[in-house]
C-alpha cells in the first residue's frame, strides 16, 4: 500500500528538518516525506534525499511552486521564516498562499506552525509595551497569529501548532550566557520570575509527527509543545551544572532588553515581556505532558544540555 505523502515546507530548517527526519527515521511510519526547499543541492537537502525523502524545489513566495509541492499530498507542514526578512506582513501573505494552495490540493491534514497574536492580549493602544512598525506588539508572533484565519476561512483541516522557545537559541542566536566585565557568565533574560516553556528543535519535529499520527483527532485544535517550563534562575542553575562554572541569572526589565540594539531586540524584548505577563496562558497552551504523549522521547533541559552544552559559545 502506498504511503501517505506529507509535504514539509522549510525542510532544511530547524522545524521542518526535524519533522522530516522524525518521519524518515521511523521504520514503521505510514508516511512518505516530500521535502520542499529552495536549494535542492544543499548538504541538508542531500542528506534528506539519502534518508529517503523526495526532495523538490519550492519557494513560499511562489504560489505555483507551493501548489505543485502539494499535488497528491495527504498532509503538509506549513512554516514561515520571519528572521530571514523581519516582515510580519510577508509572513501573513505567505500563510495566505499556503492556505489557498492547501484548499486547492484538498489535503487531509495541515499543520500550521503559528504563534499567538499578542495584540489580543495587549492592544495597540496599551503602552505597557511599545507598538512596533505602527501595527504590531510582537511582530514575529502577530503576523503568524493573524494568518490563522486564512486556514479557517478556507476550510482547510488544520492543527494550529505552537512551538516554544528553542533551546538552540543559546547556541546559534546569541541568547546564551555571556561573560561580564567581572569575567563571570550571566544569562540575561527579561522574564522576571516567570516560567518559560522551552524545547529542542529536534523535539518540535517529533511532536509534529505525533500530531500527524493522531490524525483527525487534532484537526481544528490548538496544540502547543514544550520540553520543560523553567524560570530564568532554573535555566541558569542547569547551565551552571552543565558548563561546570557558575552562571548568574541577570534579570533585566523588558525595556532594558529592548534597548540592546541588535536586530530584533525590540521584537524579542516584547516577546519576553509577553511570556512574563501572560505566563499562565502561554504555559497552559504548551503543555509538557501532552507534548510527551505526542513524543515519548521528549527531552528535559538538562537532557538537552548533556548533549549540547559544549556547543554553547561562551563569549
Amino acid at each position: 500500500m502506498a504511503k501517505k505523502i506529507i509535504t514539509v515546507f522549510g525542510a532544511t530548517g530547524a522545524q521542518g528538518g526535524s519533522l522530516a527526519k522524525a518521519i524518515l527515521n521511523d521504520a514503521n511510519n505510514e508516511f512518505a516525506v516530500r521535502a520542499v526547499t529552495r536549494n535542492i543541492n544543499s548538504d541538508k537537502a542531500k542528506q534528506l534525499a539519502q534518508l529517503g525523502a523526495q526532495v523538490v524545489a519550492g519557494d513560499v513566495d511562489d504560489a505555483a511552486s507551493v501548489e505543485k509541492a502539494l499535488e497528491g499530498a495527504y498532509g503538509a507542514y506549513f512554516i514561515t521564516f520571519f528572521w530571514n526578512h523581519f516582515s510580519a506582513e510577508k509572513e501573513t501573505e505567505q500563510a495566505k498562499t499556503f492556505a489557498n494552495a492547501a484548499k486547492k490540493a484538498g489535503i487531509n491534514h495541515a499543520i500550521w506552525s503559528t504563534l499567538e497574536d499578542t495584540r489580543e492580549f495587549v492592544p495597540l493602544h496599551d503602552n505597557r509595551m511599545p507598538t512596533l512598525n505602527n501595527k504590531y506588539k510582537v511582530p514575529h508572533f502577530d503576523g503568524k497569529g493573524e494568518a490563522d484565519k486564512f486556514f479557517i476561512e478556507a476550510g482547510v483541516p488544520t492543527t494550529f501548532f505552537y512551538p516554544s522557545f528553542y533551546w538552540e537559541n543559546f547556541i546559534y542566536f546569541g541568547a546564551g550566557p555571556k561573560k561580564g566585565a567581572d569575567g563571570k557568565l550571566a544569562l540575561t533574560l527579561p522574564i522576571g520570575d516567570a516560567k518559560m516553556g522551552g524545547i529542542s528543535a529536534e523535539d518540535i519535529g517529533k511532536c509534529a509527527y505525533g500530531i500527524f499520527k493522531k490524525g483527525q483527532e487534532l484537526i481544528g485544535k490548538k496544540v502547543g509543545v514544550a520540553g520543560e517550563q523553567l524560570t530564568g534562575q532554573q535555566m541558569a542553575d542547569s547551565l551552571s551544572k552543565a558548563l561546570k562554572q557558575p552562571v548568574v541569572y541577570n534579570k533585566v526589565p523588558a525595556a532594558v532588553y529592548r534597548s540592546f540594539g541588535f536586530p530584533g531586540a525590540e521584537d524579542l524584548g516584547n516577546m519576553f515581556q509577553f511570556y512574563d505577563e501572560f505566563e499562565s496562558h502561554v504555559n497552559m497552551l504548551r503543555e509538557v505532558n501532552f507534548s510527551r504523549e505526542l513524543n515519548p522521547e521528549l527531552q528535559s533541559f538538562d537532557q538537552w544540555l548533556k548533549e549540547n552544552a559544549k556547543k554553547i559559545p561562551l563569549e
